[in-house]
């Protein structure tokens, strides 16, 4: 057994409020993850659920959320006979969007680390741009006349 660590981020113009959605949804990780077909999370996502993934021509991979902090950030972890594997997820705010952080542990056999995380940055990039593109399909419209904070609503890009 090998121990291999690795960390990537990627910055987005998206509010973290853009991004968690995307990573709460499981079913949506297909969206932004090229190498996952499909993901079942059996229960909410939150500390103590788990599920199944399943990538690109292997059989499905068991996970449990390990710790999740709303908004902000979520531990999963995966024990396979020869390997166990923990990736958190982390949205840090910085001035004009969002950095996200992956890292992940990997104790398992020599050479396994860098085929698990190849992929990464490209699925990175792509939670980012889908994020910014949700984010300009809303615009926050005037405050009300009366009481009350902006009113956001649903536009058609310009």
């Amino acid at each position: 057994m090998t121990l291999y660590e690795y960390e990537h981020s990627e910055t987005s113009t998206a509010p973290a409020a853009a991004i968690w959605p995307l990573w709460a949804d499981t079913g949506r990780w297909p969206e932004w993850d090229a190498g996952v077909r499909s993901v079942v999370l059996d229960g909410p996502f939150a500390a103590g659920s788990g599920g199944t993934m399943t990538m690109d021509g292997m059989p499905p991979i068991p996970f449990t959320l390990t710790e999740v902090t709303e908004g902000r950030s979520f531990t999963d972890e995966t024990r396979l006979p020869d390997a166990h594997l923990r990736f958190e997820h982390e949205l840090t705010d910085i001035d004009g969007g969002t950095r996200i952080t992956y890292r992940v542990t990997i104790d398992g056999p020599e050479g396994f680390g860098p085929q698990v995380t190849e992929d990464t940055p490209d699925a990175m990039r792509a939670l980012a741009r889908l994020a910014e593109a949700s984010v300009r399909g809303f615009r926050v419209a005037e405050p009300p006349t009366r009481g009350g904070g902006p009113d956001v609503t649903a536009s058609s890009p310009v």
